[in-house]
């Protein structure tokens, strides 16, 4: 089942860049007590995500700030060193990036899909979400494009 409005996020255990290479980030830890945006991607480095998606988060990333967001965070199915190469190569230092390598979090979110057969394996659906202290304020899913998920959309549900 999907998540949706008004639901908690599940705790799972994710991976991000450290200082002295991949740990552990628990997703209770990282929502609680604080607005977040998440949007997450099929892929780092991938072509929509890369000329698209991440992009309008990266040239709206003070706005979203300013606009009651406490942190931006982006999520892909990879590992932790690719995702801190995409934050490198796309200049997104003002957002965690969240590696969920197994898939773990997007399939307990109900959000993830299989692209095998585009030789991917099990990736994140593309969606952007709003959680307030680990609750979903807005959940947009795309299943083409990025209207749904956008930097833009979520910035104009903050301003409400």
């Amino acid at each position: 089942m999907t998540i949706a409005t008004g639901d908690r996020l599940p705790d799972v255990t994710l991976k991000t860049n450290g200082p002295d290479g991949p740990q552990d980030l628990a997703t209770g830890d990282f929502f609680a007590g604080r607005k977040v945006v998440l949007f997450a991607v099929p892929g780092a480095f991938t072509p929509g995500c890369s000329n698209t998606h991440m992009p309008g988060f990266v040239v709206q990333a003070d706005e979203i700030l300013a606009a009651g967001a406490d942190a931006i965070a982006c999520m892909a199915v990879n590992d932790a060193f690719v995702m801190g190469a995409w934050q490198q190569d796309q200049n997104a230092q003002a957002m965690s990036m969240l590696a969920d390598g197994n898939a773990e979090f997007a399939r307990a979110l109900g959000l993830d899909m299989d692209a095998s057969g585009g030789g991917m394996g099990t990736r994140s659906k593309r969606f952007a979400l709003i959680a307030n202290d680990g609750v979903v304020e807005y959940l947009g899913v795309d299943a083409k494009g990025v209207e749904q998920s956008s930097a833009e959309t979520v910035l104009a549900q903050l301003k409400g």
